[in-house]
């Protein structure tokens, strides 16, 4: 089995999902993609036309953002057209599951040369949101058509869910929000001393002009006092039900747990930012990369994939890491950078509890709380930090994970070369 190796990985610049407020907001989705082909175009000088495949992850694919985004991308980046596209859907996992795929094509000797990445504009996503619910339509909960299948897995709002997990696990919000100050505190001293820099790729115009270089929505100024002030964001949504049946948010998830008391926890500010934003790795063959002087940085040592419960929905991680530790062989002593995508604060209070983790090693540039969480994206960017996090810090291994709608995790080991 051969070795499938990351040449490169990069990201753009987050911008505030927001449409008149986020720099990247109203630009094409295919415009963010097609950015970090074009970046690993420039920096790797390869042949297009021998890309095997663009995998792509894109969760919601509606709008600007259906159709088949990898493809599309790649020929907005001028790619040969015989460089084919794919894009899938594992909702917020889709990006990370991009590269996994592309990584079992290599190894399996299918494949030589892939490009895995994602998008997600969040802003666009929102306001076609807005417009089902103005024509009177739910955009979230399982609806009337699925009677069945809610029945048998009730699935709540994700927000909630944070709540009823950290009620459950005893987690209270002084937790909370000391783990959402880490992160933004960790982000902003990521950005002063430039660990970044090589990673992101600035977005700019068709005429060349910087539309945005730097990430928007971290707040490096936040205090405790700031957290501590704001309102929970979900106590409303657990009373709303996501269709014609009247049955709750709430009511869903204590039909599974009915002597669970949801307290009112997560905020904005413990909560992952919307943003836009798309991430992109280069991977190859060992034969290929030593044919083509291509210069690996990573090795992609194994993956993994793992269903959890639906109705509490975002316990995926921890189940998945040690599933990715075992088919590598490896132990939690042996990973030297955790990350880890911060849907909620509680995902990652859990997760550093339940395997018992050194702070220290775990999103040591903070994360989607304070940088922001474009859903297809996100998974591509943690592979994207933990290849650069490794050569900043000096680290071998690093481990890539994350929570999934309806109760998925993903996961990724890496090792860091020469």
């Amino acid at each position: 089995m051969d070795d499938a190796y990351i040449i490169d990985a990069v990201r753009t610049p987050r911008g505030i999902g927001k449409v008149g407020k986020g720099a990247l907001a109203g630009l094409h989705p295919q415009h963010l993609a097609a950015t970090v082909l074009k970046a690993l175009l420039d920096r790797n000088n390869f042949n297009t036309a021998e890309v095997d495949d663009v995998i792509w992850g894109t969760s919601a694919q509606k709008g600007l953002q259906g159709g088949d985004m990898g493809r599309m991308a790649a020929l907005d980046a001028g790619y040969d057209v015989r460089a084919s596209g794919v894009t899938l859907d594992r909702f917020c996992g889709s990006g990370l599951t991009a590269a996994s795929l592309a990584a079992a094509q290599i190894r399996s000797g299918m494949e030589d040369l892939v490009i895995a990445g994602g998008t997600e504009m969040m802003s666009l996503i929102n306001a076609l949101g807005q417009q089902e619910r103005e024509a009177g339509f739910k955009s979230m909960g399982l609806g009337t058509g699925n009677q069945r299948l809610k029945l048998r897995h009730p699935q709540s709002h994700q927000g909630l869910c944070a709540d009823a997990i950290a009620s459950m696990e005893g987690i209270n919000r002084e937790a909370l929000d000391a783990f959402s100050l880490e992160s933004q505190q960790r982000a902003g001293r990521a950005i002063r001393e430039g660990w970044f820099n090589r990673s992101i790729v600035p977005v700019v115009s068709d005429e060349g002009a910087i539309i945005l270089a730097k990430d928007e929505h971290p707040r490096p100024q936040t205090t405790a006092k700031d957290l501590a002030a704001l309102k929970p964001s979900f106590a409303q949504v657990g009373e709303m039900s996501p269709d014609s049946s009247g049955v709750t948010f709430r009511q869903l998830i204590n039909q599974r747990y009915p002597e669970l008391k949801i307290e009112p926890l997560h905020h904005a500010g413990s909560s992952s930012g919307v943003v836009d934003g798309a991430a992109a790795l280069l991977l190859a063959s060992a034969g290929y990369a030593r044919k083509n002087g291509l210069k690996p940085r990573a090795r992609i040592v194994a993956t993994a994939n793992i269903g959890d419960d639906p109705t509490l929905m975002l316990n995926g991680p921890v189940p998945a890491a040690r599933k990715v530790l075992m088919k590598a062989g490896l132990t939690q002593d042996d990973i030297d950078l955790w990350e880890v995508n911060e849907a909620f604060a509680v995902v990652l209070e859990k997760f550093i509890r339940d395997l018992r983790l050194d702070r220290d090693k775990v999103n040591v540039n903070g994360g989607a709380i304070a940088l922001g969480h474009p859903l297809g994206m996100s998974g591509a960017r943690l592979v994207v930090t933990a290849v650069h996090g490794m050569e900043k810090r000096g680290g071998k291994r690093a481990l890539a994970t994350m929570c999934v709608g309806v109760g998925q995790g993903v996961a990724m080991a890496i090792e860091k070369l020469n």
